[in-house]
């Protein structure tokens, strides 16, 4: 598929890329449960793709490498979900208009509750396929809280670029001086659902971790890392102690600047200086630990383009 212009009848690709928290410091908690977060997240070039094309009633195909984790959740998959909330947020806007309904596929190349955002990626990567399929049926507010409604990571992912992330995840501040890195990606074959590491988390909370000004570069940002951390981490050791081995492979990669955990585990990653010696350092860690899920590529510095063309 290719071209930026809209054409009748035209399907509509999405990348979902993999979501990185720099840092995370988990710094106070609501009455009503929900965590108070501070982050810095980044997106790399490595993830999944979701596939949007007019159809009179609804379907989803999941193909792809770690689509087999998904086949059992049904009409529980977060693509589907979104798409079902972005259709009744648009038909209560214009009710009668138009019958919203959708054919989707997801490429699967993420692994399912593994702390890189796979479905909260999935689920924005689909509402941004479908406000472009169905011409912008709501406004952009309206759009960040669908994605809000559907995962406290979801409205990072729907802008799919570099953000300072607040609160529960609602508050969104664009970052736009990341340094160019590269990066590799690490998980043991461990899922880890999130809402486990938040139940075994204990301690005191943290102060912000937000800094300016920006790096220029991979080394100076690795440094700036440095002081700050993944508050989640000693608690998905404890759910996951194979995560430390992970750690220590990463840090002991050619090139690697800082290893750290992503989100709720269990995957990990370590920045490199460019892309080039991630894709060294990646070859490396695939040869000595043939049985993870790894992956290497770049951050983005801007949310990728859409893919549009005929079905």
């Amino acid at each position: 598929m290719g071209g930026n212009g809209r054409h009748r009848g035209a399907a509509v690709g999405a990348f979902a890329p993999a979501k990185i928290n720099l840092y995370l410091h988990v710094v106070g908690r609501r009455p009503d449960g929900h965590h108070l977060l501070d982050s810095l997240i980044a997106f790399a070039d490595i993830g999944d793709r979701v596939t949007a094309a007019p159809a009179d009633r609804w379907s989803l195909a999941i193909g792809g490498p770690e689509a087999g984790a998904l086949a059992a959740l049904g009409d529980d998959n977060l693509v589907l979900r979104a798409a079902r909330l972005l259709a009744e947020e648009a038909g209560r806007i214009a009710p009668g208009a138009t019958r919203y309904r959708a054919t989707l596929r997801l490429d699967k190349a993420l692994p399912e509750a593994s702390g890189i955002g796979g479905g909260s990626s999935d689920a924005a990567a689909a509402l941004r396929a479908l406000d472009q399929l169905w011409h912008h049926p709501v406004d952009r507010a309206a759009l960040a809280a669908l994605a809000l409604r559907l995962g406290a990571d979801v409205p990072a992912c729907l802008a799919a670029r570099p953000v300072w992330v607040g609160g529960i995840g609602e508050r969104i501040e664009p970052e736009t001086g990341l340094p160019p890195a590269g990066i590799v990606l690490a998980n043991p074959r461990r899922r880890l659902p999130t809402a486990a590491v938040f139940a075994a988390r204990r301690g005191a909370f943290s102060p912000g971790g937000r800094f300016a000004p920006m790096p220029p570069d991979a080394a100076g940002l690795a440094e700036e890392l440095a002081g700050r951390r993944n508050d989640l981490t000693e608690a998905a050791l404890t759910l996951a102690p194979e995560i430390a081995a992970v750690l220590d492979r990463l840090a002991g990669l050619p090139g690697s600047l800082i290893a750290r955990m992503s989100g709720s585990g269990a995957t990990c990653f370590a920045l490199f200086a460019d892309l080039a010696a991630a894709l060294a350092a990646g070859a490396v860690l695939a040869r000595a630990e043939p049985a993870w899920w790894s992956a290497a590529g770049a951050l983005l510095s801007a949310a990728p383009a859409l893919d549009i063309g005929d079905p």
